[in-house]
């Protein structure tokens, strides 16, 4: 009984431990999954690439318990390996040459249910940051 009691303590923190890394890494996965949703929304073809609701909203639509997060997308155009303009927004078709990039990001703050000490950010009232990015090419272009 002695050394239950000693060793009980130690247990018991292990298993928190264990369940916080858990309920992290869900919430990693979940802003993983709602940026690739976004992505891909935002992936099919110009006019939806210029959709940044539409982005937003099917982000916020795939992770339906982030609703504090904040879903960021933004557009990327290269020619020939270099960076270069993208075209407005309305355009319907652009040059062969230009290769369109949509990037959408979720950031956020896991709260764990603890705090706990050495660890920074893991504090109630902070919590721990959670960021997930997606970059795709726009397939029809």
């Amino acid at each position: 009984m002695v050394e239950f009691a000693v060793v009980l303590p130690m247990l018991a923190m292990l298993m928190i431990g264990l369940i916080e890394v858990g309920r992290y890494t869900y919430f990693a996965i979940m802003a993983a999954h709602a940026a690739r949703a976004g992505v891909q929304y935002g992936a099919q073809n110009l006019i939806t690439a210029a959709d940044n609701t539409g982005m937003k909203n099917a982000a916020t639509a795939d992770a339906q318990s982030l609703s504090q997060w904040t879903v960021t997308p933004t557009h990327t155009c290269a020619t020939n390996g270099t960076t270069s303009p993208c075209p407005q927004s309305n355009a319907t078709s652009v040059s062969p040459s230009l290769v369109y990039f949509v990037q959408v990001t979720v950031t956020g703050n896991f709260k764990p249910l603890m705090g706990y000490p050495g660890i920074p950010g893991s504090n109630l009232s902070q919590g721990l940051p959670v960021t997930a990015t997606a970059i795709m090419r726009v397939t029809t272009q």
